[in-house]
């Protein structure tokens, strides 16, 4: 079955099974591979996406539930340079395994476009889905605080 959809800011039309979650498509069909498996059941948060600009696991989300829909990757968030976000998560340094970095990088952006001065139980609130394994939370919670301090110095903030 086809299905039109918007990823990463350009049209695609992918023919696949209804039920193919979201996260085999983008790795397997179009080669998207910054979004990693995690737990297939949703709740590590390493395969977050954003779907029409919410945060979403794409590994329980079937492709038909996006049809006509815009899904930002971890791929699409860079343009000519660094998105904020992943830039102050260079600055402080916030990687070991790095394996739940895309889905973290995800959940921040969402957060900073909602709540863009966000306090320490905000973050934690927002953050608490994703499962770091080497435990940088810490360092996480510092870069959300430089990005949005970042963001908050671009023009037209």
């Amino acid at each position: 079955m086809k299905f039109k959809l918007t990823i990463n800011a350009s049209p695609t039309e992918i023919d696949v099974d209804p039920d193919m979650p979201l996260l085999w498509v983008l790795r397997e069909q179009l080669d998207l591979t910054g979004t990693k498996f995690g737990c297939g059941i949703g709740a590590c948060g390493n395969c977050l996406v954003h779907i029409d600009g919410e945060p979403a696991a794409s590994c329980i989300t079937p492709i038909s539930d996006v049809q006509e829909k815009s899904v930002t990757t971890i791929e699409g968030l860079q343009g000519n340079s660094l998105h904020p976000v992943q830039q102050a998560w260079l600055d402080e340094d916030v990687p070991e395994c790095g394996y739940c970095q895309p889905g973290q990088i995800m959940a921040a952006v969402a957060l900073l476009e909602q709540n863009p001065q966000p306090d320490n139980d905000a973050i934690d609130e927002a953050m608490s889905g994703i499962l770091c394994r080497c435990g940088t939370y810490q360092r996480i919670r510092n870069a959300i605080r430089r990005a949005a301090a970042s963001m908050a110095k671009e023009p037209g903030k």
